[in-house]
């Protein structure tokens, strides 16, 4: 199924305006108001697109396009639609607002109880995660760019009032979830004879060697990161003293929540109140650490600095959590390639070492971590090919591109989904799990950001087969009934023998293949590779063409506006345009010089026959 973002961008857009609008207002679902993340995630879904494709522009009414207007209606005319989304966007913050008028950041009904009878209370529903303020970060930013440009476009006093609460609202959110995702930041150290070196050491040891020789090829290839951690340490990151100790082994990232004892942040212009004690172990969860990665990068885009849309704190801020962004990606990149033959990623499924937990997720979020890092530092060819294996073997094993065998365990991959019990959640009652269902969406992302990334032919190709293989499974999963129709998730649709799934209206998994959307435009207004081979061949080909059309202008000239002096022009016109894009799209260049080489042929045949008739 080939994947058209226009037109499958416009029909999400429909669905979630047909779900979660009436007469222009936001109203609440079965599966909305309960969780912070699931709330940020279902206006992102409109936001998104709306501030990152412009044909999706909506803060510019004049300029809105006919389709879009179509697909919103339920939101509201073309002069209602802003208005009504700042309403919307007003009526999520306030409701994700403590007593004490601070962000709050609520995991919600996304927490599960670890036992089959237990209950998660409310104040365990309301402990903020890392998710929050991830997602967070990406809708205000998303919000903050939106008012910047509609401000400009209306004069409406009621209206103008609004976007300058909005915008408080918005800039207090940001500056929370930042300063929260700097508290959730976590460095564990531990010794190589400790359970979870044991287990570090046995995932990244692939050649067969000794465990002391792989301590040692630890300490020597990560010395430079420990440096740079130690480094650190005046600038706020919170580590055992034992990270001096080459000896010891670490792992660096995101922990689910605020870590406990994590200091607060205090030097900035403005009072962050809202700051509360965290509860987290300093355990590094790689899930956690790829949610964080992904709204950090969005402080970095070249919407946020052309807009200019960070105050002087949150600047600082991102600096801070840029540092963090750099060591947690060099990191898990240097250990999911670890060693010099079989990297530890290619040993499918990967085993977390701090929890004993392993599953094709947890494979595809340390690829997911090596894709980010293989865009910051421009990835070699080999990266790249063996990446694109690794998400071929995860779209098998995970029965994206192959058939679901009879009782199959991986089913459960998707249905109930991957849990993971959150360290340190005891603390405010019965432990916590974390449940991700969205496998398939998480792989499509990927698949695409790596297609984006490639700039070889083979590579590209394959990408872009399995993206379209796994965007038909994900397609096929919508709801087609009910409310949520034209939204996901219904898991039957691919996978029959999930009797018990049934339909579940899941934003996380509706945002994901929205992001994936916008991912795929992105690539699809990339230059084509450019082949150098074809290139060469078009280039020859224009030498001859050239050549001939030089030689059938040595002929006398025709009237101006005879047959042949109009053909004259035309190829003329085309070898010109030919020549100009030889370098960017060498085969446009050669589809373009091959009638035209025909053309001089057929008039080079027709002037000899004139001549033997004479």
């Amino acid at each position: 199924m080939q994947i058209k973002p226009r037109q499958h961008l416009l029909d999400i857009w429909q669905a979630m305006a047909r779900h979660s609008f009436d007469d222009g207002k936001l109203v609440r679902g079965d599966t909305d108001g309960l969780s912070s993340v699931a709330d940020a995630e279902r206006l992102l879904c409109l936001l998104y697109p709306a501030t990152e494709v412009p044909a999706f522009r909506l803060d510019q009414p004049d300029t809105t396009e006919r389709d879009v207007l179509r697909a919103l209606d339920r939101v509201g005319s073309r002069l209602e639609i802003p208005p009504n989304l700042i309403a919307a966007l007003t009526q999520f913050m306030r409701t994700h607002t403590g007593t004490d008028d601070s962000p709050t950041f609520s995991g919600g009904h996304y927490f599960r109880p670890s036992e089959p009878d237990g209950t998660v209370t409310h104040e365990q529903r309301q402990l903020g995660v890392v998710d929050s303020y991830s997602m967070s970060v990406t809708l205000c930013l998303a919000t903050l760019g939106f008012l910047k440009v509609y401000e400009g476009a209306t004069t409406r006093p009621e209206v103008l009032k609004a976007i300058a609460e909005l915008r408080e609202a918005t800039n207090s959110r940001l500056t929370a979830a930042m300063v929260s995702l700097l508290r959730s930041f976590a460095v564990n150290v531990f010794d190589a004879e400790s359970e979870q070196g044991k287990r570090l050491i046995q995932v990244i040891g692939q050649g067969g060697q000794s465990d002391r020789i792989v301590l040692q090829q630890f300490s020597r290839r990560l010395r430079p990161l420990r440096a740079t951690i130690i480094e650190s340490l005046s600038r706020g990151i919170q580590v055992d003293e034992g990270i001096r100790d080459e000896s010891q082994l670490f792992e660096c990232g995101w922990a689910w929540g605020i870590v406990k004892d994590a200091p607060r942040i205090t030097d900035l212009n403005a009072d962050v109140s809202g700051q509360p004690d965290g509860i987290a172990d300093r355990l590094p969860y790689v899930y956690f650490t790829v949610v964080a990665l992904d709204g950090i990068q969005d402080l970095f885009s070249d919407r946020t600095l052309t807009l200019g849309l960070l105050d002087e704190d949150q600047q600082k801020l991102a600096e801070m959590l840029r540092l963090r962004w750099e060591l947690s990606q060099q990191y898990w990149s240097a250990i999911a390639r670890f060693g010099g033959e079989r990297w530890p990623l290619e040993d499918l499924p990967w085993q977390t070492t701090g929890l004993r937990l392993e599953s094709e997720y947890f494979s595809l979020t340390v690829a997911a971590i090596l894709v980010h890092d293989l865009v910051r530092r421009k990835a070699t060819d080999d990266d790249l090919t063996r990446t694109v294996a690794i998400m071929e073997r995860l779209a098998d094993r995970g029965r994206v591109t192959s058939r679901m065998t009879r009782n199959d365990p991986t089913l459960r991959l998707h249905t109930p989904g991957v849990t993971m019990p959150l360290a340190g959640s005891e603390r405010a009652g019965g432990q916590l799990l974390w449940r991700m269902t969205d496998f398939s969406a998480q792989l499509l992302k990927r698949i695409i950001q790596l297609a984006e990334l490639s700039r070889n032919i083979g590579a590209q190709d394959r990408l872009l087969r399995l993206a379209e293989q796994s965007f038909e499974h994900l397609w096929k999963r919508r709801i087609d009934e009910e409310e949520g129709a034209g939204l996901w998730d219904n898991i039957q649709a691919v996978y029959p023998d999930a009797r018990d799934a049934g339909l579940r209206l899941s934003w996380s998994i509706t945002e994901r293949v929205t992001e994936c959307l916008v991912a795929a435009r992105i690539l699809y207004e990339q230059e084509p590779i450019r082949s150098p081979e074809l290139a060469e061949f078009a280039r020859e080909l224009l030498s001859e063409a050239t050549h001939l059309f030089g030689r059938e202008q040595l002929e006398a000239s025709a009237a101006a506006d005879g047959s042949r002096a109009r053909a004259m022009r035309s190829i003329e016109s085309r070898l010109d345009h030919a020549r100009s894009l030889v370098d960017e799209r060498p085969a446009t260049a050669f589809a373009l010089a091959l009638p035209v080489l025909q053309e001089l042929d057929t008039l080079a045949q027709a002037r000899g026959a004139a001549a033997q008739e004479v």
